[in-house]
């Protein structure tokens, strides 16, 4: 359980997570890494699931881009694919936000690569939350950074699997 956020806003991409893993109703960590960027892409991920089976993902992903120069949107439905067929990965839990200069998706493992209406996405249990405040945001004087720390803090007082520690990447 965790919430994420990408903001697109005035040709900055910002990707926001907690920093919560919670084990049942136990926290276990405060500060966990759950956003990444990849400098050589230029593409930021964020994370909701399992760490291990996010970090997997992340790497799969990395290798994707290297594989198809860069491309998101064809790294994202080759590791979707890769996702859904293949009997490793397909055990996996978790969700992705991904964005670069250009695109946001949400990939899962059940084979999706959604392109959101809109520039904002938000995953994880308290991913709604955080989604229906950066919203409401979008229309302020507020970069994309300070839209997705508010998203996030809203999000972490009340979702009880988010806190407000966070961590940002940003294109």
């Amino acid at each position: 359980m965790t919430t994420i956020v990408l903001v697109r806003k005035n040709n900055e991409v910002v990707v926001a997570g907690d920093g919560q893993v919670s084990m049942g109703n136990t926290v276990i960590k405060k500060t966990a890494k759950k956003v990444r960027k990849i400098e050589k892409r230029n593409v930021i991920a964020g994370f909701a699931g399992s760490t291990a089976d996010a970090l997997t993902l992340f790497e799969r992903l990395e290798s994707k881009l290297e594989k198809h120069a860069g491309n998101l949107a064809r790294a994202a439905v080759e590791l979707a694919k890769d996702w859904r067929t293949d009997k490793y990965l397909r055990r996996l839990e978790a969700l992705m936000a991904v964005g670069d200069k250009d695109n946001s998706f949400i990939i899962s493992g059940t084979g999706d690569v959604l392109e959101p209406e809109g520039d904002v996405i938000g995953i994880g249990s308290g991913g709604n939350y955080a989604l229906a405040s950066a919203k409401v945001l979008m229309d302020t004087d507020l970069s994309a950074e300070e839209v997705a720390k508010k998203a996030i803090k809203v999000a972490s007082e009340i979702c009880v699997f988010t806190n407000d520690n966070l961590n940002i990447e940003k294109i």
